[in-house]
């Protein structure tokens, strides 16, 4: 029980930060929108740092099973120190903003993107509840196949109304919180990716992940995602 207060009292911190408490509303609105001003000061910042470090990028170091679209996180200080940049963006999380700056592809074409913490503090909200339901149970409340070995959540053994959902930070809708074999949360991007077919040129086949699609498209990255790919037109989860 000692990692789920733990967890608890993270979440209730990260709240705090989101709700931008401690801002004034005018700050508040500006924090909570991509701004291409600020991406592309900050894509600059890296370009400069990489001339001045023979290719280098200057991320966070995380271990080598982080999921793609949430591994490359930017640590501005690198990018301050070296004068590269004269102030952290008002929207990024150190900031206090609910955007942290990650990059895709460092290796050969490094390009800044966004991750919305509001959909992390959606998982992280769900996950409280999945972890005191799993002090008690060996199983996770699973629902409804969805996939192979995926599934829906039995939100009712959570205390939950309704099913679990994040607002999506590429349109007007809520996607399903869904769960591996394992009780590892993630959110169904389906309904965007379907989206995203539809309005952008690609020439994906079936077995090519097709989470690019929204990563290269707009400024926001599809974290807390699995792969997918495309299949008869319509996006599947990508299975080994």
């Amino acid at each position: 029980m000692k990692n789920t207060y733990v967890t608890i009292f993270a979440s209730i911190l990260l709240s705090v930060i989101l709700s931008g408490c401690l801002y004034p509303e005018s700050e508040l609105e500006k924090n909570q929108i991509p701004d291409e001003a600020q991406q592309e000061m900050v894509q600059s910042a890296i370009n400069k740092y990489q001339e001045e470090t023979n290719g280098l990028v200057p991320i966070r170091t995380k271990s080598s099973d982080t999921p793609i679209f949430e591994k490359y996180l930017i640590d501005f200080s690198l990018l301050t120190d070296r004068g590269l940049l004269t102030e952290i963006p008002g929207n990024a999380y150190e900031n206090g903003g609910v955007y942290q700056y990650a990059l895709i592809t460092p290796d050969e074409d490094p390009r800044v993107k966004l991750i919305d913490l509001r959909s992390t503090e959606a998982i992280r909200s769900v996950n409280i509840r999945l972890d005191v339901y799993r002090d008690e149970h060996l199983y996770p409340p699973f629902g409804d196949v969805v996939a192979e070995d995926i599934y829906t959540i039995d939100y009712k053994k959570l205390g939950l109304d309704s099913p679990p959902t994040v607002k999506s930070p590429y349109s007007d809708e809520f996607l399903p919180v869904i769960m591996d074999v394992n009780g590892k949360l993630y959110i169904d991007y389906r309904i965007d990716l379907n989206h995203a077919l539809q309005e952008h040129e690609h020439a994906y086949e079936e077995g090519d992940d097709i989470r690019y699609l929204l990563a290269e498209n707009t400024p926001i990255l599809p974290a807390y995602s699995l792969p997918y790919t495309i299949k008869n037109g319509e996006p599947v989860f990508l299975t080994d």
